[in-house]
């Protein structure tokens, strides 16, 4: 058994997790502080600290072995240096180890999140025994973490499994900077802006949708009200979803064919949308995927939920601790 203290540092907020790996090798969050992330790095910084010190007053004998960061990339993850994430203005190479390594005496250690996210569902989620497993965030943005051979797959410059850039269409939503990008088709952004793209030209078709009917504003549709209408029945809403699980499925057969992993699991938008997604996701891999590497890959929801964020960042000092 030993204690273990997670940080995820996000662009609209941040957590202090303490957790408990037991001899099973199972993790237990014991206990959780989260706040807005503040404005300045140095205020962040220092109540993530002293969020962390409340934790273990709460706690005296939780004494944590190690201390793992999950936070939006760039990074360098070796220097323990933030590196201008487009979340995070104002975090440029913020050195965001050595302050915890200095207070807590413990080493410490920094992972981008889609990678920690993939630490994490490999370790005790649904990638769980498997060796070759990649995790996609579809999240706000879209971004994956590699295993591959039983082990973290970084690249040369710490940047492998920036799949959200790759593009999957001479047109489309923009998305990671680039038009018809695999981001821009697939994460809540993308989603929002292709589906008020399609509520535009119902409007001058003059065509009835329930986005047009419950929203005053266009631009405020999200991908949450447009997976909502689909759920009840909206026509364009079901179309826009649709079009999003076929460009998944696309991406996915692409992942499927260059790293033949056993399993890819999804979290954020899939894990709360699978029912929407999958049929058009999987119709799309059977087309564009090697038959034998198809077979060999399941596509599944992340097992840790809507606390993915929580192990992910524990899962960062379990690693590094080990």
């Amino acid at each position: 058994m030993r204690y273990l203290a997670g940080i995820d540092i996000g662009g609209t907020k941040c957590a202090v997790i303490l957790g408990k790996e037991t001899d099973s090798k199972e993790m237990d969050i014991l206990d959780k502080v989260k706040f807005p992330t503040p404005g300045q790095p140095e205020q962040a910084v220092g109540q993530l600290a002293d969020a962390l010190e409340t934790l273990l007053g709460r706690h005296p004998r939780a004494v944590p072995e190690a201390v793992g960061i999950s936070c939006g990339g760039p990074l360098d993850a070796e220097k323990g240096l933030v590196l201008s994430p487009p979340n995070l203005p104002g975090w440029d190479r913020v050195n965001i180890l050595a302050p915890f390594r200095e207070r807590f005496h413990v080493p410490a250690y920094l992972q981008n999140d889609a990678n920690a996210c993939a630490l994490a569902e490999w370790r005790w989620g649904a990638g769980r025994g498997t060796r070759n497993m990649v995790f996609l965030t579809f999240g706000t943005g879209l971004g994956a973490g590699l295993i591959l051979n039983g082990k973290l797959y970084g690249g040369a410059d710490d940047m492998a499994g920036e799949v959200g850039h790759v593009r999957l269409d001479s047109s489309g939503p923009w998305g990671y900077g680039k038009q018809g990008s695999f981001e821009g088709f697939c994460s809540g952004g993308g989603i929002a802006g292709y589906g008020q793209e399609r509520v535009r030209a119902y409007a001058r078709e003059g065509l009835a949708t329930l986005l047009l009917e419950e929203r005053d504003r266009i631009e405020d549709i999200t991908a949450e009200d447009i997976a909502d209408a689909a759920l009840r029945g909206d026509r364009l809403a079901l179309a826009v979803m649709e079009h999003a699980g076929r460009m998944l499925g696309r991406g996915l057969a692409m992942l499927v064919d260059i790293l033949n992993p056993e399993r890819i699991v999804i979290g954020s938008i899939f894990l709360r949308q699978e029912k929407l997604l999958r049929g058009p996701m999987e119709e799309e891999m059977d087309r564009e995927a090697l038959e034998i590497n198809r077979r060999s890959c399941r596509v599944v929801p992340a097992g840790l939920g809507e606390q993915i964020g929580d192990y992910a960042a524990l899962s960062v000092a379990a690693a590094g601790a080990q």
